[in-house]
C-alpha cells in the first residue's frame, strides 16, 4: 500500500495520497491506516463504510469515483466532511482494489484546490491500484500453499504424500517469489521455502559444497514437481531457452547427468524437500 501510495503521487502529481484495506468483508468496512502527503493526521484510522463518502461509493460500486469539490459535492453522502476540512481537501478521486469480484481495499489521491481531475490523474490511480492487488493475489497464494504444509496431527508420521505435497508446494511458492515486488514479503516466502527443505530422509542440511543460485533452484524446483522446460518458463516468467540453460548450469554444480538425478542430489544436500 505504501509503494502504491507513492506511485499514485508520483505518476499522477497529487499532493496528498491515502488508502487502507478491509478490516471486515461481512461490513464492507475499511480504515485508512497509510498517509502520504499529508499536513495533519485528521484521515488516519478513519472508518470508511461501503455506500458513505466518495470512498464508500467507490467500494459499494466497485469502480472508481471522484470529486471536483469534495464539501460541495452533491452525489456523495458527508460523512466524513470534518477530517477532509480537516487535511483542507477539495478534489478527490478513490479508486477501488479489487481482486476476484471482492473490494479489498481503496485508495485516494488529492488536491487542496477545486480542480477537475484529468483522465490521465484516473489512469493513474487505476495503475496504482492494481499494483495492490497483484500484491493481494500472490499473498493469497502464498498463504493458502503454507496452509497446505501444516504440521500433521501429533503422533502421525509424515507419509510419501505428505512429502509429495510438500515438494509440489515448494515449488509453486519458490515460482510465486519473482513475481512479488514488495522485498518484506519475499523474504518472508524464501524464508518459508527454506523451512520446507530438506526432505525426510536429510536429518542434518549439508550442502556439500554445492552452492546454487535463487533461478537455479526455481528451476529445479519446478522439475522436481514434473513440469517440463516450457511449463517451468512459463510460471517463472521465463523462456524456454533460459530454463534450459539454469538446468544444465544446475545439473553440472550438482554432478548430475540427467534431470532426475539433479532433483535427487539437490534433495540430497538438503537444497530441496
Amino acid at each position: 500500500m505504501r509503494a502504491a501510495l507513492l506511485r499514485l503521487r508520483r505518476t499522477t502529481g497529487l499532493p496528498v495520497a491515502f488508502g487502507g484495506l478491509l478490516t471486515d468483508g461481512r461490513q464492507q468496512q475499511l480504515r485508512i491506516a497509510e498517509l502520504n502527503g499529508a499536513a495533519t493526521g485528521a484521515l488516519r484510522g478513519l472508518a470508511i463504510c461501503a455506500g458513505n463518502g466518495l470512498g464508500g461509493k467507490s467500494m459499494a460500486l466497485a469502480r472508481p469515483c471522484a470529486v471536483t469539490d469534495y464539501p460541495a459535492a452533491r452525489h456523495i453522502s458527508h460523512e466524513y466532511d470534518a477530517a477532509v476540512a480537516s487535511e483542507g481537501l477539495r478534489s478527490v478521486v478513490a479508486v477501488p482494489v479489487v481482486v476476484r469480484r471482492r473490494v479489498r481495499g481503496l485508495l485516494y489521491g488529492a488536491l487542496r484546490r477545486p480542480l477537475v481531475l484529468g483522465d490521465r490523474v484516473l489512469d493513474a490511480a487505476v495503475a496504482a491500484a492494481r499494483d495492490v492487488e497483484q500484491a493481494l493475489v500472490v499473498r493469497d497464494e502464498m498463504r493458502q500453499l503454507l496452509a497446505m504444509t501444516g504440521p500433521p496431527a501429533t503422533g502421525d508420521a509424515v507419509g510419501p504424500r505428505d512429502w509429495e505435497t510438500v515438494r509440489e508446494v515448494h515449488g509453486e511458492l519458490r515460482a510465486l517469489a519473482p513475481r512479488i515486488t514488495d522485498r518484506a514479503l519475499r523474504e518472508e516466502l524464501l524464508a518459508a521455502c527454506a523451512r520446507l527443505a530438506p526432505g525426510p530422509s536429510t536429518p542434518a542440511p549439508t550442502t556439500g559444497g554445492v552452492s546454487l543460485t535463487p533461478r537455479e533452484l526455481d528451476v529445479l524446483g519446478c522439475v522436481a514437481s514434473g513440469a517440463t522446460n516450457a511449463t517451468a518458463a512459463e510460471r517463472l516468467g521465463l523462456r524456454p531457452e533460459t530454463v534450459k540453460a539454469y538446468l544444465r548450469s544446475a545439473m553440472r554444480k550438482l554432478g548430475a547427468r540427467t534431470r532426475l538425478e539433479a532433483v535427487v542430489a539437490a534433495r540430497r544436500a538438503g537444497l530441496l524437500p
